[in-house]
């Protein structure tokens, strides 16, 4: 299982909020970045909240200086409409690039993007609102829009454009600190055929064991680690003493 930070930017700030509201300013996204980096996060994940809104992309700078930095894998989102946008965030250093408001109204831009790039580095990012009758609607803009597309028949068509991972976050539960939505992971779970990665709520280390028995890839994690609930050192340990297999790292965390 891969331990990812998922930072909210909205320039020059990092962000988090509650539901994707009320935004409250936490500070340099590069410093965070460099001192999860420090912890042992296995990957980072940039995402820039108002790019959609403003149909612009505010955080290549940002990548360029983190990539001089930081020596783990960084999955970019936010405002992606084109080629050429992906184009310059690869070639600012991301490693793989997330995709959501281009996918829901022009699902064909993942199968573009995979035959030029390869699909191993285009993610389909999924924000999931759920619905009175019990199922999940995706949204996009950051979580603004409906797409009045069920979450499950939106992941399997974007398979089908040759995807290679799939983030999952919860609106319901982003931010608060509540506990993850397992009931949405595990419909996911059993649709997904790429690695799965989930978020939105992460508030008990035992939801780590949850995720593994589903075979879930990664877990991405935001407030949790802003505000210091728990350290990636802790995670870390707790996934090695429950037989969760994670990311070998040069330390002491027997």
């Amino acid at each position: 299982m891969r331990i990812i930070a998922r930072l909210d930017i909205k320039a020059p700030n990092l962000v988090k909020g509650i539901c994707f509201e009320g935004l409250k300013k936490l500070g340099s996204p590069f410093s965070f970045a460099e001192d999860y980096y420090n912890q042992g996060i296995d990957e980072i994940l940039y995402t820039d909240i108002v790019a959609s809104l403003y149909e612009r992309n505010g955080i290549h700078d940002l990548v360029t200086k983190t990539v001089e930095k930081v020596f783990v894998p960084i999955t970019v989102g936010g405002g992606l409409r084109t080629i050429d946008d992906v184009n310059m965030m690869l070639r600012a250093g991301a490693d793989k690039v997330s995709i959501n408001t281009q996918a829901i109204k022009n699902i064909s831009f993942l199968k573009d993007l995979s035959k030029i790039y390869g699909s191993q580095c285009i993610t389909l990012s999924v924000q999931a609102k759920r619905l009175n009758n019990g199922t999940w609607e995706a949204f996009y803009d950051n979580g603004r829009e409906k797409s009045g597309v069920n979450i499950l028949d939106y992941i399997l068509e974007a398979q089908e454009n040759n995807i290679g991972e799939i983030i999952l976050t919860s609106i319901d539960k982003d931010g608060t600190l509540k506990g993850l939505d397992i009931d949405m992971i595990e419909s996911v779970a059993g649709v997904a055929k790429v690695p799965l990665v989930c978020g939105g709520g992460f508030n008990d280390l035992s939801e780590l064991k949850l995720l593994n028995n589903l075979n879930v890839s990664g877990i991405c994690i935001g407030s949790a680690l802003h505000y210091k609930k728990f350290t990636i050192t802790e995670i870390r340990k707790y996934c090695n003493k429950n037989g969760i297999k994670i990311r070998k790292i040069k330390t002491n965390e027997n």
